[in-house]
């Protein structure tokens, strides 16, 4: 579909607001995966360098305990 201006393109031939409404939504949606990714990621690797501190701790506690 070809359109005569910007403002025509804009109205979507008067279907913009579901047109523009499925857009903003669509953005949202994926912008909102992409946070959450990267969020989930910070978290699991505090959760790693957490558990590998909790170990390193428990190996020294045990070899201080042997001597």
């Amino acid at each position: 579909m070809a359109f005569d201006s910007v403002s025509s393109f804009l109205a979507m031939g008067g279907y913009a607001p579901y047109v523009w409404a499925a857009w903003g939504v669509t953005l949202a949606l994926m912008v909102g995966a992409v946070l959450h990714a990267r969020a989930e990621r910070r978290w699991l690797l505090r959760d790693l360098h957490r558990r590998e501190r909790r170990q390193a701790n428990a190996a020294v506690g045990n070899n201080s305990n042997a001597s």
